[in-house]
């Protein structure tokens, strides 16, 4: 079972604290990424590093604050601070080739908003998992489950708001936020409101899905990218989503890519989701749990039928009860998890 580690303090600070906490998994997450680069992108670290410079202007325009705790986690993992940039901009240097997983809804019921999703990607990231609760000088206490070194990934923030992922293979990138510094950005607002004017304004460089919801009861998917996003509004309470664009907004301007289990995927959580079980964190691990059509499952286990570098497994799910601030994880598959981690912002 994953620790929760707690940051506080200025950006500095909790940069720094989380540089010390996960230098061993931050340095392994190098690792891991040095060979996706050169495996997809014909990249070595030190080319990636060279790469991720040209996010910066974007990154200081956008969310300036974020280069103090940037340069906090590299002092404390004993790192330059261009190698957690690059971390932190994996997205918009490699997933333009890799192919990600994660199957993503939102569902609110009884006036209660709820976000869950799988998180698909390579096994040798599954003990480079961390979950941060951090609570800044200058921002919402917020929950991130996501991999080390990186400043956010999904997660919710004691307004009530909550945010998933969901990864686009697209050759597109553009000006904009990178991926998880948005995320990041996201999970500081106050509100669905704030949340949608990030992406909306500052725009986000390379295309993904990003599901927000509120404890209010407001949601929508927003198929992110350089220029104006795709929006999709709830159905009966519902978002649903997994790897592909299909918001007309979005797929007018962006090429995707994904892998045919992207479309049996989200048909599989519409049948499962219309009607809704009756909502509850165990009902929608279940849904999450399930393995219909596998190896295109929702609940994603390894497929040795596909090449090494392109085999992608569930690493975590989540269930949020934005209305309780609540994120409750299970690490590695849902199905065979033994515990569930429930970490409450109320």
């Amino acid at each position: 079972m994953l620790d929760v580690t707690h940051l506080h303090g200025s950006r500095r600070a909790i940069g720094l604290a989380h540089g010390q906490r996960h230098a061993a998994q931050i340095r392994r997450s190098i690792a891991v990424y040095d060979r996706l680069f050169q495996d997809f992108v014909g990249l070595d670290w030190a080319a990636a590093k060279r790469e991720a410079q040209r996010f910066v202007p974007a990154i200081e325009r956008g969310f300036a604050a974020i280069l103090d705790e940037l340069a906090g986690i590299a002092q404390g993992a004993g790192l330059e601070r261009d190698d957690i940039l690059t971390l932190n901009c994996r997205s918009e240097i490699s997933l333009t080739q890799a192919s990600g997983g994660c199957s993503a809804f939102s569902l609110h019921q009884h006036g209660h908003q709820w976000l869950a999703q799988n998180w698909d990607w390579r096994a040798d990231q599954l003990d480079n998992v961390v979950i941060l609760r951090i609570e800044g000088d200058d921002a919402p206490p917020l929950v991130s489950v996501g991999e080390a070194g990186m400043v956010a990934k999904i997660g919710l923030n004691a307004h009530g708001l909550g945010v998933c992922l969901n990864a686009i293979r697209s050759q597109t990138c553009g000006d904009g936020l990178p991926i998880h510094f948005a995320l990041r950005k996201i999970l500081e607002s106050d509100g669905f409101a704030s949340a949608r004017r990030i992406i909306e304004e500052d725009r986000v460089a390379s295309p993904a899905h990003f599901l927000v919801a509120s404890a209010d009861g407001q949601a929508a998917g927003f198929e992110v990218q350089p220029g104006p996003p795709g929006v999709l509004e709830p159905s009966e309470g519902r978002v649903t989503h997994t790897n592909h664009l299909y918001a007309e907004a979005a797929t007018a301007c962006v090429a995707d890519f994904p892998k045919p289990d992207s479309h049996v995927r989200l048909r599989r959580l519409d049948e499962l989701l219309d009607p809704p079980p009756a909502a509850s964190v165990g009902a929608l691990f279940e849904v999450l749990s399930d393995h219909h059509n596998a190896p295109m499952a929702i609940c994603k286990h390894t497929d040795p039928g596909m090449p090494e570098a392109e085999r992608m497994e569930t690493l975590f799910a989540v269930v949020m009860t934005l209305d309780e601030r609540t994120l409750h994880l299970r690490h590695g598959y849902p199905c065979e998890a033994e515990e569930t981690l429930s970490v409450s912002l109320a």
